[in-house]
């Protein structure tokens, strides 16, 4: 069992940077892989990025390359979203997954799911 829990969102400005957060709990941290996604009233949720449990492998979503950089620390038990250039687009409640396997895309791959942190980016 893995518990989540995301930090860091918030209201930023068109251009502006967040870093996100997301602490699990459990000894096993390193054998999942992690997963960030949002989702946008009214849209359905949507993949942004993952990385592998060993920080190896990452992807990311076209719309959110170059921009959002996804990292870990298996030591802290945590992993990052760091959003760079922000765009009114970007406005969602974002969420943290883990899964045991490799870094996929998919929403339904995903077995433990955090609560979601808001972000809002103003234009």
């Amino acid at each position: 069992q893995v518990q989540l829990v995301e930090s860091g969102g918030g209201l930023v400005q068109t251009g502006g940077s967040l870093r996100l957060s997301c602490a699990a709990s459990g000894r096993t941290f390193s054998r999942y892989a992690m997963g960030w996604f949002r989702q946008a009233p009214g849209k359905e949720r949507e993949f942004v990025s993952a990385i592998s449990g060993n920080a190896i492998f990452t992807t990311y979503a076209d719309s959110v390359k170059g921009r959002f950089t996804i990292s870990r620390d298996n030591a802290k038990n945590t992993a990052y979203l760091q959003m760079n250039s922000l765009k009114p687009e970007d406005t969602a409640v974002y969420y943290c997954a883990a899964r045991s396997g490799s870094a996929v895309g998919t929403p339904k791959d995903y077995n433990y799911w955090g609560q979601g942190t808001q972000v809002t980016v103003s234009s």
